[in-house]
């Protein structure tokens, strides 16, 4: 929004400055960062009002968790409020990009919220229905996946970049779409997964977030994807502007969620968290990378898929208990351990997805 101070510059004056990308991406950073300082109390005060008993506990989860009763949930929504808002005042609006980003957001942040509402209304672990979150997952990405591939420059539409590799394009076609839901619906619901302990989902997003939005200024610049041959996807770049905020706004609730956290995510703040990086990585055409960048969320995907289908085979477990936080739980190792060292994974990760830019 108000990128349209640029146009008030006659060059060398304050006003140049939003012309910048990188200005704008860390105006929204702090701009998100104030907004989840200033509404943090106020909206954790009054969530704990709302639900009065808070997130109902798993009775088959780690024992130390029921010390945790009566925590309200939904604090994603201080994360997507702060991070909307701070957006929309300093993204370029008419960036096609961040139309998609922000409408994959909003959407699973709706699912999530009735999600929520419907376990704390109901006082149990079973909000809506499995067979309703992901047919609604992927009716917006599907949406989404179309929507990319349309405002894609001609080169890229409807292919698949390759990493390491500089000029490999797979022309997928029409399955460009439901390959683009697997992406978006799986980083959703990954991200889901891995939000079991105070703040281990929420750093691990901002790090990828931060690796993604370099990715998107640098493909969105024809003189770096030159130098690093990489497919450019011109109006790409504005992305960073959201990552930034989305940064912002997760430090901001960082510091309500650090252990003992006053508020939990939610659904609301996970599942609209990984969908963005989801809709992120299919709009900059590094879908692969994302499953570097944010390869814990992989893991804690496959711990689960592995534990499901092992038991159904042989009614044993691999893991003590999935999600495999979980499983670090049952052996003794204290949620700060796990916490810290998962978000060392996360940044290692991320680095490794950095490198592929220039690796080709």
């Amino acid at each position: 929004m108000l990128y349209w101070l640029s146009s008030l510059s006659e060059g060398g004056d304050v006003f140049n400055l939003f012309r910048y990308i990188t200005f704008r991406a860390g105006a929204a950073f702090f701009t998100a960062l104030i907004f989840g300082f200033l509404f943090g109390r106020p909206l954790i005060d009054l969530l704990r009002r709302k639900q009065k008993r808070g997130q109902p506990i798993r009775e088959d989860g780690p024992e130390t968790h029921f010390a945790k009763a009566g925590t309200p949930t939904m604090g994603g929504l201080l994360i997507l409020s702060a991070m909307i808002v701070s957006t929309l005042l300093w993204a370029r609006l008419d960036n096609p990009y961040i139309w998609i980003v922000l409408f994959v957001t909003c959407a699973y942040g709706l699912i999530g919220f009735a999600d929520d509402y419907a376990k704390v209304s109901r006082q149990n672990t079973r909000g809506l229905s499995s067979r309703m979150r992901l047919a609604l997952g992927f009716l917006i990405a599907g949406f989404a996946g179309m929507m990319a591939a349309m405002v894609h420059p001609e080169p890229l539409a409807w292919k698949l970049a390759v990493p390491l590799f500089k000029d490999v394009l797979l022309n997928l076609g029409w399955f460009f779409v439901p390959f683009s839901m697997i992406v978006i619906v799986g980083a959703a619901n990954s991200v889901n997964l891995t939000d079991g302990l105070d703040g281990l989902a929420v750093m691990p997003v901002m790090i990828a977030a931060a690796a993604l939005g370099i990715i998107a200024y640098a493909v969105g610049r024809i003189d770096f994807t030159e130098y690093l041959g990489v497919h450019y996807v011109p109006g790409s770049g504005e992305i960073l502007v959201f990552c930034a905020a989305l940064i912002g706004g997760g430090l901001g609730f960082l510091w309500y969620n650090a252990p003992p956290a006053a508020v939990f995510m939610g659904d609301t703040g996970s599942l609209a968290l990984g969908g963005a990086l989801g809709a992120i990585a299919v709009v900059t055409k590094h879908e692969i990378v994302l499953a570097i960048v944010g390869g814990l969320f992989v893991v804690e995907a496959l711990s689960v898929i592995i534990q499901v289908l092992y038991f159904k085979r042989t009614g044993k477990r691999v893991f003590l208990m999935a999600p495999i936080h979980h499983h670090f739980e049952k052996k003794g190792w204290s949620e700060p351990q796990i916490v810290i060292r998962f978000w060392i994974i996360s940044l290692i990760l991320a680095l490794i997805g950095l490198a592929t830019l220039k690796l080709r």
